[in-house]
């Protein structure tokens, strides 16, 4: 073995320290180790379960290379005893120098033996170093086979190769742990922000599937967008940002009253009020009678206009459109009065009831209807306080602007086209698609996916939406409905 040069050494720990994947960072270790000791083959063990599991094998004088790309490789693993080379040294946590495992008493050597007769190969020399990381656990070990002399013959790992391989498998140990910490830490947020989500979309049973739905087409259009090789196709990295921006995009919603979000009728709460003034009038009215204070044909007429407006009102109260017809009869009740018990002129409905009773679609009043849009305002300022990576950067910008229209009329910034990037347009669109074919909204009825495209297009004719992403989000079929449960 000839000795690294600082350079080389150098240059092992940039590649070591610049590499994310973790079976790519792996096999670094074992081609290095391999290049370093001069060697013929090499086997890199991970620790899992309580035994040592084969990841990468290669023997070049066999053409032999398994397990480099992440695939599994079919061999029973190792238990942690002693009798067995590579487990000793995970045992101990010390390097193993074999000259001749042919003629080592000290270890099970079968299974080589066993390897050897098969493929007609024959293990010699072995040097087996554990890989521990910065503290000092163990996290896999590297067994390095049959090291050459620049003649080619088959020689023993020299003494001072040990603690340079024993070096590289420790610094790569500490980077692959480091690794593993950064891939735990994500999936930690992102399961974290999965039940976030889910948690404000439980506020409401109006809402339950809303985000859970669009994180399902936009996985779906990303891969059909990658499968495709289209333009618009992102990164894995830009990908993963998308897809935590539709999960946090509707975060705001935590501040917004409940009694807004779960409004699934035009007077909500002042429901009870309207009818409990109705049958108070109702009873007036026969009071009235009983003391002779209206005729019978006043009385019978006043029933019929109460029960009448009972009806209307009742309808008007979770009818999907308001027709003008609607809109004059509740006018003509609005007129209405009748005397209280203290004397006092009152009208059968409020000016809020009123209001509320006279909201052409949906459910809220302008003035809830402001409160609720406010929930992309504290999405905006909740995100502001939170750190995002270099990664996800964007994702605060993204998700506070996913009701933005391209010509200026979305709120509550105004932002027009430019200042409107392609993930923001595909976030709204998706949002926009799971609202209008929503089966969990009490005051409307679900549309048809035809309809809800011709919706989206004639929203894109008008200039509000981006034609081009609503044709492809239609062609790509990701908003067909499959597994619930696949994300």
């Amino acid at each position: 073995m000839k000795m690294p040069d600082a350079e080389k050494l150098l240059n092992i720990g940039i590649a070591l320290s610049a590499d994310s994947d973790s079976d790519h960072l792996l096999r670094i270790i074992l081609d290095t180790a391999m290049e370093l000791t001069e060697c013929d083959g090499g086997t890199l063990y991970t620790l899992k379960n309580k035994t040592l599991e084969f990841h990468i094998m290669v023997t070049l004088s066999q053409n032999i290379d398994r397990g480099g790309n992440g695939e599994i490789i079919d061999l029973p693993s190792v238990p942690l005893l002693k009798e067995n080379v590579c487990a000793k040294s995970a045992i101990e946590k010390s390097i193993i120098n074999v000259s001749d495992v042919y003629n080592d008493p000290r270890f099970d050597f079968s299974g080589p033996r066993k390897y050897d007769k098969m493929t007609g190969y024959r293990t010699v020399s072995m040097l087996v170093v554990p890989m521990t990381d910065d503290k000092d656990e163990i996290i896999g070990v590297l067994q390095l086979i049959n090291a050459k002399d620049e003649n080619g013959n088959i020689v023993s790992f020299p003494k001072e190769c040990e603690q340079v391989i024993r070096s590289l498998a420790s610094q790569a140990a500490i980077r692959l742990t480091n690794l593993n910490y950064s891939h735990e830490t994500m999936k930690l947020l992102e399961s974290f922000i999965q039940v976030t989500s889910m948690a404000i979309d439980a506020r409401t049973p109006y809402n339950s599937n809303h985000t859970h739905n669009m994180a399902r087409y936009g996985k779906k259009f990303l891969k059909w967008l990658r499968d495709t090789k289209h333009l618009l196709r992102m990164t894995e990295e830009g990908e993963k940002e998308f897809i935590m921006t539709i999960w946090l995009h509707d975060i705001g919603k935590l501040l917004i009253p409940i009694d807004i979000m779960n409004k699934a009728t035009r007077l909500g709460h002042m429901e009870h009020n309207v009818f409990q003034r109705l049958r108070i009038i109702k009873i007036l009215n026969q009071l009235n009678f009983a003391k002779k204070e209206i005729t019978r044909e006043k009385f019978e007429k006043n029933i019929l206009l109460i029960e009448s407006a009972h009806g209307i009102i009742k309808k008007v109260n979770s009818v999907e459109f308001l027709t003008e017809e609607l809109l004059k009869k509740i006018g003509e009740i609005r007129k209405r009065t009748f005397k209280d018990e203290n004397g006092r002129t009152v009208s059968w409905l409020t000016e809020d009831e009123y209001e509320a009773l006279t909201i052409r679609k949906g459910t809220l009043t302008k003035n809830e209807r402001r409160i609720m849009e406010e929930h992309v305002v504290m999405t905006a300022r909740i995100l502001s306080q939170m750190t995002f990576g270099r990664g996800y950067k964007n994702v605060p910008g993204w998700a506070s602007a996913h009701h933005e229209y391209l010509d200026g009329t979305g709120y509550p910034m105004h932002i027009k086209a430019e200042g409107i990037p392609y993930q923001v347009r595909l976030l709204t669109i998706l949002d926009i698609f799971d609202a209008l074919t929503a089966r969990d909204r009490p005051y409307k009825k679900p549309m048809s996916v035809e309809r809800a495209f011709e919706v989206l297009m004639n929203m894109a004719d008008e200039g509000c939406l981006d034609k081009e992403l609503i044709i492809l989000f239609k062609e790509s079929e990701a908003w067909k409905v499959g597994n619930k449960n696949e994300i």
